[in-house]
């Protein structure tokens, strides 16, 4: 990352996003429920490291939490109650797909019509930080 351009790295973390948001859509298709969650959320952990890239200098963290993201790249208060939510909603989808002992819980959550929202509402949301 650090021999890249601020602008290549704003096209990296979008295009990334972007591949992302396409797999959440096929995995949605083939009904891989915990997993639409999961990507879900990288689209928009990677869209506002774009976001980062865009307005600093130095690279984003290296966390995953979209709540300190938001908030440390200066979104957060900008945000309506209804993006914060889908904030929310998405956090948990990082590490619960990834351990065993949460996607029982998790999978009874997520429904056809949770998912299909959920790829709904990440499209808004990514779009309005990418407006930004």
């Amino acid at each position: 990352m650090h021999s890249m351009t601020q602008e290549e790295k704003v096209t990296y973390w979008l295009d990334l996003a972007d591949y992302d948001l396409e797999t959440a859509e096929g995995l949605y298709v083939v009904k891989r429920w915990l997993y639409v969650g999961f990507m879900c959320h990288q689209v928009i952990e990677k869209t506002l490291k774009a976001y980062w890239c865009k307005t600093r200098d130095d690279d984003p963290p290296y966390i995953h939490n979209l709540a300190q993201l938001s908030i440390r790249s200066e979104l957060y208060e900008q945000m309506t109650p209804e993006q914060k939510l889908i904030i929310a909603v998405l956090m948990p989808m990082n590490i619960e797909a990834r351990y065993p002992e949460y996607k029982e819980q998790l999978l009874k959550r997520l429904t056809e019509d949770f998912c299909r929202k959920l790829i709904d509402d990440t499209k808004a949301l990514q779009q309005w930080i990418r407006n930004k």
